[in-house]
């Protein structure tokens, strides 16, 4: 470039530190600033509840790089604990404030990048202040501070955060209850699949209270619901994030209806000298309208093409598809893309497949049990969600999927992919694999029922048959069923001829086989989605009757 510009770029982390050293490799002359208002600019906040529990002991591990680092490595004038605090979009320059000093700089700029982040919501109820909220180093210190006095702790939020806080907590040998407004853990997971992680964490000791709304903080209690006090120690919020777009707002810029910055495709505001990344921006999704995403990846990836952009070198985003996964208690839940939830309540028509693999050879030492989920346009066979919950396995799982959802796969084609197989490893038939083949076959016409669905059926008319062993429906059976193992089917097939018959076994597989017998008979059947194993997870997290017999 022909003159030296400036590039300020407000706030650090992933996003504005992604777009700080890529500018720098793009121009050299450049004087690029980097303005932070916290203690750190680059410090790994994915990792902050893992010290908080001592599974990551060196707490200076969690910070990436200094001002003086990037000062010497990319010639970058990096001010800490500097706010901006005002935009003047006509005369392009920034004011900033130094915190220790409380001067204050007008700063010009040729290109301004906005990456302040969210900030933790502090809900409205009496003793609010008493709660701790966790974003960045210091919050970690105040709840690692507040933890070794403390033998019980009460974490509001069932998310990502605080199921991670609730479970480091626990590691430090405090007596944990988990309070959470919704139904379910996890938001980005539908119910019977977020059941599965509920249960672990039962069962790991921690106390899980779904439905139940915070109403105050006491000085060693919280309150709950209408009335009923349950002892803390320790409090941490952790129910949800807003945009820090105070600034963008009162430069003008566009915001949407919730307050998220706005912006094209190459992360361009309303103002043409202007970028935005990160979690105060919204992002287009690959299927739906454009939502807040608050994942690490896409911010380092924004910050990027904010960069590119400047530099002359634009190329549109990706829309996201939101893929997430979280470690638990031994279990691993990993996401992408949209719900079931979601989709039916818009009205779309899809198909849902719920399979329980093994994550390796069942005859390989170690082999563990997967629950998986795939949702489908039930028009286009295109993938439109996914979800993997077991102890080992789903991770990988999730990014194959998500992988084929970015190229643009349909689901029967997962049946093709030619996937890495050794027995300690996966099966011939690995889990991806056998979903693109239920999904070809409901592509095909085989017709199959999903758990929530079960009771209306049977109400209308539709005879449920057990077709596991007698062993397997004694330890458990679906209200209202039939029981004819499989291997006995075919002699009641024709007493079922002309009816309308829904089997079931534990996973969904044996009653795919009975469904194809039936069918040759002349019974219009179909098989309960995901078995036995599916409709009691869903059954535990609805409060639908889990005990039954068999007729």
């Amino acid at each position: 470039m022909s003159e030296t510009r400036t590039y300020v770029i407000i706030g650090g982390v992933a996003g504005g530190m992604s777009a700080a050293t890529r500018l720098r490799r793009l121009d050299e002359r450049a004087r690029i600033i980097v303005v932070e208002r916290g203690e750190h600019v680059s410090f790994a906040n994915c990792g902050l509840p893992y010290h908080v529990g001592g599974v990551i002991d060196d707490r200076d591990a969690l910070i990436l790089q200094t001002p003086a680092a990037l000062g010497e490595r990319f010639a970058l004038d990096v001010r800490v604990r500097t706010e901006a605090i005002a935009i003047d979009p006509d005369a392009r320059t920034v004011m900033v404030r130094d915190l220790a000093s409380g001067g204050e700089e007008s700063i010009p700029y040729d290109a301004l990048v906005l990456s302040p982040g969210a900030s933790p919501v502090r809900i409205p109820i009496p003793g609010v202040e008493r709660g701790l909220v966790l974003r960045d180093l210091a919050d970690m210190d105040a709840i690692i501070a507040a933890a070794k006095g403390a033998t019980r702790a009460v974490v509001a939020g069932a998310g990502f955060i605080g199921l991670e806080l609730a479970e480091n907590l626990h590691h430090r040998g405090l007596d944990v209850t988990i309070v959470e407004m919704l139904p379910q853990v996890l938001r980005p997971f539908d119910v019977e699949m977020a059941e599965l992680v509920a249960q672990r964490i039962r069962e790991a000791g921690v106390t899980l209270r779904l439905e139940t709304s915070l109403v105050a903080i006491g000085d060693k209690h919280v309150v709950v619901g209408e009335g009923e006090q349950i002892p803390a120690d320790l409090v941490v919020l952790s129910v949800g994030v807003r945009p820090e777009s105070g600034l963008a707002r009162d430069a003008g810029l566009a915001l949407d209806e919730r307050g998220y910055i706005v912006v094209d495709d190459y992360q361009r505001t309303s103002d043409p000298h202007i970028w935005a990344v990160g979690d105060a921006v919204v992002k287009q999704r690959v299927d739906g309208p454009a939502t807040p995403v608050w994942l690490a990846g896409l911010a380092n990836r924004h910050g990027r093409l904010a960069a590119d952009a400047i530099a002359g070198r634009p190329h549109a985003a990706v829309p996201a598809l939101g893929t997430a996964i979280i470690g638990l208690f031994g279990l691993t839940a990993a996401a992408v893309g949209r719900t079931e939830r979601e989709l039916r309540d818009e009205g779309r028509a899809i198909r849902v497949i719920h399979t329980h693999p093994l994550d390796h050879a069942g005859y390989y030492p170690g082999a563990t049990q997967l629950a998986m989920k795939l949702i489908v346009d039930e028009q286009t066979d295109r993938i439109l969600g996914a979800q993997a919950v077991g102890e080992s396995g789903a991770d990988k799982r999730i990014d194959v999927i998500a992988t084929a959802m970015a190229g643009g796969l349909t689901a029967s084609a997962l049946a093709d992919l030619e996937l890495a197989y050794a027995p300690q490893f996966a099966s011939a038939k690995d889990p991806v694999n056998m979903l693109g083949y239920i999904a070809d076959n409901l592509a095909g016409g085989e017709q199959s029922v999903q758990w929530h669905e079960l009771r209306a059926r049977q109400a209308d008319g539709w005879i449920l048959v057990d077709v596991r062993t007698d062993e397997e429906n004694a330890a458990g059976a679906i209200p209202g069923s039939r029981l004819i193992p499989l291997d006995e089917l075919r002699e009641h097939a024709e007493g079922l001829r002309g009816k309308r018959v829904i089997v079931h076994c534990k996973v969904g597989q044996r009653g795919h086989t009975a469904a194809r017998l039936l069918e040759q008979y002349g019974v219009t059947v179909a098989n309960l989605d995901g078995g036995y194993l599916t409709w009691s997870a869903g059954a535990a997290a609805t409060g639908l009757p889990t005990k039954g017999h068999a007729a």
